[in-house]
């Protein structure tokens, strides 16, 4: 070691034996970072200091120092009668205990069982195959349950397999430490510990058993399904349904379905049960057995099991016992359930029968849908506007006709119109587009427009000039949707029509046209004087849209708006495409004074780029905004990042 390290050193040993906090604290950082093991005493007395600072320094210096001395030096404090002090020494070693295993292991053999306890504990943090055969001997030999507890889920912990004799042994020790010994085998997970547990649910106690159950359950080895399905007919109903449960989890819904035809049937049988418990992991397990081999009977079950659920309280399990009966499909069960009468149970039934999806399904929701209540009949006719098929036309056609909800005239619209365009519907879709909601009259458009009939196109374009200026928007909008330019004559003129929402329907519909033709931006740019902010906004978000010289000069003279937003857009716009020629137009913004509109230039700036972006851009450096001074730091370090650092 140099002179200098040493002389380093002494002014650090110095300090730790300081009574000055401050000094003290700075110091065991210094001793962590030199991993100095000369002030692993000094350190060890900073871990009962009332300072907390001090002592987590020392801790963490002691963390990196780490080696035998650390470990030696730290290892009494496990005995101090101040609780905080020792946990803070059970940390510490749990850490760089493997740094001197010797020392733990001689713990073990402790007076106090305590400390027997925290030595188990920490080398089951050590990683060490030798504290794997040190904690076997203990476990074999200690006399306290708590400590042979504690020596098997460090065991565990560890995650050998040398370790499965002893805890074999262990499951003759008492419960507590039974417990802990199938935990650890079953995080252990090899194929000698499944045979272990096999081979003691032989002569356990229930209680017991119901833990190796689980634990096999959660180990997926399939070399345990015999010996769990031999144990289903003698066992008591709890046990029962916690080997359901762990059948379920190792094989999967799936592979259910590979029991012989009598195994089948009483298996199902007992997942009816299972759907009774009040473990609700257990409940789960059933629901997905019975995915696979449900029947009418467990329809009838998981319906009457989504019957009392709360669906705030049980919201997880009443989804999954949907998607169990979706699984299972159509069946009387379904039916049964629409007309049960039972909210919840038919509420269910209607959402399994949208799911499920096929045409009886379909057939059923159209048969009970007189006798639902008018929520259940908006989910039905939801779920039928989406899975039925010109069969149900004429029941649609009828709803159309006489219905008064506004929510199913709109399933009816979409089903007839967009879903089966069906011409023959369209004197009833034409009649809602007087609806009194706007809602259904937009429905009852694009139902109109999905048909791509020529004389319902023709009816809804002649309304181009009618007085009302809803009907007038609706000939513009559906101009727009058939093809713009067999109309461009009407939409020019309705660019002129007194009512900002027509005149902004119509720029969009020319603006579909802009991207193939650019020169129709010429139509477009009186709008940039409209006196409505959304007609020019609407121009600029779409000039934002289509990448043309044409855009470009739009959104060039939409810099002079006088509204922020209007020039926000076309500033994103024109710094996305980074064009240079506006950038003293953006730089003599900068004195608009407003917050968002500034930070909007700087960045277009930052993507811009050149000699003249940057100059502005360190112009304000200095600004008292602490968001325009990082807007600002960005928008120098990408342009000095995209082209060097030299203008």
């Amino acid at each position: 070691m140099s002179i200098g390290t040493s002389q380093a050193e002494q002014d650090i040993l110095a300090r730790l034996a300081s009574d000055d906090p401050d000094e003290a604290r700075g110091a065991a950082f210094e001793a962590g970072d030199m991993e100095l093991a000369s002030a692993v005493d000094l350190l060890v007395r900073h871990i009962q200091s009332e300072n907390l600072g001090v002592q987590e320094a020392a801790e963490n210096a002691l963390r990196r120092i780490r080696g035998a001395a650390a470990v030696a030096a730290v290892a009494p404090l496990l005995r101090s009668e101040d609780a905080p002090v020792r946990n803070s020494a059970m940390d510490i070693l749990r850490e760089i205990g493997s740094d001197d295993i010797k020392i733990l292991a001689a713990l073990l053999h402790d007076d106090d069982p305590d400390i027997r306890i925290f030595a188990a504990d920490i080398l089951g943090t050590s990683n060490s195959p030798v504290a794997v055969s040190i904690l076997c001997e203990a476990l074999e030999h200690d006399p306290e349950v708590n400590v042979r507890y504690q020596v098997c889920i460090s065991l565990g912990s560890l995650g050998s397999a040398d370790a499965a004799p002893a805890l074999s042994g262990a499951l003759r020790d008492e419960e507590w430490v039974q417990f802990a010994a199938v935990e650890a085998l079953a995080k252990i997970r090899a194929e000698s510990c499944v045979d272990i547990l096999i081979s003691a649910l032989q002569d356990c106690s229930e209680l017991v058993a119901s833990t190796i159950i689980n634990a096999l359950g959660e180990m997926g080895n399939v070399r345990a399904v015999p010996i769990l399905l031999q144990r289903l007919d003698t066992s008591s109903g709890p046990l029962r349904n916690t080997i359901v449960k762990a059948i379920v989890q190792i094989l999967g819904a799936p592979s259910l379905g590979l029991f012989a035809p009598k195994e089948l049937a009483t298996f199902r049988s007992y997942l009816l049960v299972a759907l009774t418990d009040e473990d609700e992991e257990i409940v789960q397990a059933a629901l997905t057995g019975l995915s696979g081999l449900g029947d009418v009977e467990a329809t009838r079950a998981v319906l009457r099991l989504a019957g009392r659920l709360d669906p705030m309280r049980e919201h997880d399990l009443l989804l999954s016992a949907l998607h169990c009966l979706t699984a299972i499909g159509y069946n009387e069960g379904l039916r049964e359930g629409l007309a049960s009468g039972d909210e919840q149970i038919v509420r269910a039934a209607v959402e399994v029968c949208g799911n499920v999806g096929c045409r009886r399904c379909a057939g059923l929701l159209v048969e009970a849908f007189d006798t639902l209540d008018r929520d259940m009949r908006r989910a039905a006719a939801h779920h039928l506007s989406r899975i039925g098929d010109k069969s149900d036309v004429s029941f649609f056609m009828e709803l159309l006709e006489n219905a008064d909800d506004p929510h199913i005239i709109k399933e009816a619209l979409h089903f007839l119109g967009v879903q089966t365009s069906c011409v023959n519907s369209s004197p009833l879709l034409l009649r809602c587009i007087e609806h009194p909601y706007d809602d259904v009259k937009e429905a009852a458009l694009e139902a109109c427009l999905a048909l791509h009939d020529d004389e319902v196109n023709a009816r809804l374009t002649g309304m181009a000039h009618d007085a009302d200026p809803v009907r007038r928007m609706m000939a513009v909008y559906s101009m727009g949707r058939i093809n713009a330019g067999d109309y461009l004559s009407s939409l020019e003129e309705a660019l002129e029509d007194p009512v900002p929402d027509i005149r902004k329907v119509a720029l969009e519909a020319i603006g579909g046209l802009c991207g193939e033709d650019p020169k129709r931006f010429e139509l477009l740019a009186p709008r940039l004087s409209d006196e409505s902010r959304e007609v020019r906004l609407g121009l600029v978000e779409l000039a934002g849209e289509v990448v043309t010289p044409e855009s470009t000069d739009l959104l060039a003279k939409a810099l002079d708006d006088s509204d922020d937003w209007v020039r926000i857009r076309a500033v994103e716009s024109l710094g996305r495409r980074r064009v240079a020629k506006v950038l003293p137009e953006l730089v003599h913004m900068l004195e608009d004074g407003e917050l968002l509109v500034t930070l909007k230039i700087i960045e277009a700036l930052g993507a811009i780029g050149g000699k003249t972006a940057f100059r502005a851009l360190l112009s304000l450096t200095g600004h008292e905004d602490p968001d325009v001074q990082r807007a600002v730091a960005e928008a120098i370090a990408h342009i000095r990042e995209e082209q060097g650092e030299d203008f």
